[in-house]
């Protein structure tokens, strides 16, 4: 008999909604619409049918990974929830655990599955490369690595054209700060408070959150004032916070700077998109100061903002140096510095050199996945459900108050807690709390910002409006419940 739980509040523009805790099994084999179905004055919502089962798991239990975990592994491998999720299986915008329950995946291992976990395309690319060779080096030739880069130049604008292959966001930037300096002669970089780049020497000292900053020797970086447009002192704003940029290389630098690194939307930073106007005007200050302009596009980039395909765009600016990674493989180890011949040149002075960088098995992949989103309208997409699903989650903060914030593009959005919509404290437990409670209900989302109390939604582009309406219902659910 199914356990018939009421909801304190309805929304407002759709059916009331009742949520079953039967088994998350049961509900993914269900087949039926995936709409509200009444029983007994109440309603019991569905997660979308989906017509794939995965096969029989009979690998190591839960128990027995995480003691593995706990003892091989170093201590620093943290996971989410109370009780560890098992995932061992996934099919585009859904993932499976070891007893086949079905979970809708809003998170894409962290803005990184793309086209969706397991497309056939992507997978078949990478099989058939790899049945013919999976790695060689890039002192030999193979076409692979060519036909990626040069469609992967295509799809920027300008004199971005020249494509070096790394493993990673992180080596993606760290390469992209020594192009800079290298180029300018200069050494000092501006980046940007609550910002994340990565976790190496260079990068770990660009980022801006104590969180992810050891005590280890970091120069060179100065951190500009956040135009941060919920919690910043100019709100949305955009110029007046660029001016901090200005001082910074006035009183901070001799005067001319290498660089500029800034995401677009900040990722790990609890999907934080910049003031209007601030990247123009803090572009034309970085310029002429000597300066070359970073766009790290780690998160932002591959049409998963929907409006346009990388996050840069939507600001009306043009970089000297792109850096990408996670959707650029839909979950293989490969990221990208894409700039201009002349400043590529600089590397020519010395041997720089990657072993894994460019091999033919990612970049196979690769050049999959930007044919699929071609293909398939993912950014469109992106674009279309982004939308309705950050109207439907902005519906909930006017019958929520613990969501003080609701922002982001396409499908790269972020919905803040708060204790206090007037004071904005933070809503760090509660955040755990109410991300445990949304997956014991079949709904995976991740987290962020710098008190770990924003939801991070960036679900693979193939995410349907069905998918985001059992997203919001279950939130709704959950919030209600507290």
């Amino acid at each position: 008999m199914q356990r018939i739980i009421k909801p304190k509040a309805v929304l407002s523009r759709r059916k009331p909604i009742i949520l079953c805790r039967q088994s998350l099994s049961t509900l993914s084999q269900q087949s039926h619409s995936s709409t509200s179905i009444q029983e007994n004055d109440a309603f019991v919502s569905q997660m979308p049918p989906f017509d794939y089962t995965p096969p029989p798991y009979s690998g190591p239990s839960t128990e027995e990974i995480l003691r593995k975990r706990q003892q091989y592994l170093s201590p620093a491998i943290c996971h989410f929830y109370k009780k560890p999720l098992n995932l061992v299986d996934g099919k585009m915008q859904y993932l499976f655990d070891e007893k086949g329950r079905r979970y809708l995946d809003a998170f894409g291992g962290i803005a990184t599955v793309c086209c969706g976990h397991c497309h056939p395309d992507v997978v078949d690319a990478i099989v058939n490369q790899t049945k013919r060779l999976q790695h060689s080096t890039v002192l030999y030739l193979n076409h692979a690595i060519a036909d990626f880069a040069e469609a992967l130049a295509s799809k920027l604008p300008g004199d971005l054209k020249v494509v070096f292959f790394t493993n990673s966001g992180t080596e993606a930037n760290e390469l992209a700060m020594l192009l800079a300096r290298l180029y300018t002669g200069y050494h000092d970089i501006i980046s940007l408070r609550n910002s994340y780049h990565g976790n190496a020497a260079g990068t770990m000292g660009a980022t801006a959150q104590s969180n992810y900053k050891f005590n280890v020797m970091q120069t060179g970086v100065h951190h500009a004032l956040n135009p941060d447009q919920y919690r910043g002192i100019f709100g949305s704003d955009g110029p007046k916070y660029a001016k901090d940029v200005e001082d910074l290389i006035t009183y901070g630098t001799c005067g001319c700077v290498a660089g500029f690194i800034a995401e677009a939307i900040q990722g790990v930073g609890g999907i934080l998109e910049l003031a209007p106007g601030y990247l123009p005007a803090v572009y034309s200050t970085i310029r002429k100061a000597g300066g070359l302009c970073i766009a790290d596009e780690v998160q932002s980039g591959f049409a998963r903002i929907g409006s346009h395909f990388w996050g840069f765009e939507g600001h009306g600016v043009v970089p000297d140096i792109v850096t990408m990674a996670k959707g650029i493989g839909n979950g293989i180890p490969i990221g990208a510095v894409v700039t201009t011949p002349e400043i590529a040149n600089v590397l020519t002075r010395r041997n720089y050199f990657n072993t894994f960088g460019g091999n033919p098995m990612c970049t196979a992949g690769g050049l999959a996945v930007l044919r699929v989103i071609e293909k398939e309208k993912l950014q469109q997409n992106a674009f279309t459900v982004g939308s309705y699903l950050k109207e439907r989650l902005t519906s909930l903060k006017g019958k929520h108050e613990i969501i003080g914030d609701v922002r982001g593009r396409g499908l790269m959005l972020g919905v803040e807690l708060v204790q206090d919509r007037e004071l904005k404290t933070p809503a760090k437990v509660e955040t755990a709390h109410l991300m445990d409670e949304m997956k014991e209900l079949g709904v995976l989302i991740g987290k962020g910002g710098f008190f770990g109390n924003v939801f991070r939604i960036t679900p693979p582009l193939c995410f349907k409006k069905e998918d985001a309406d059992y997203l919001v219902d279950v939130m709704d659910f959950v919030m209600s419940k507290m």
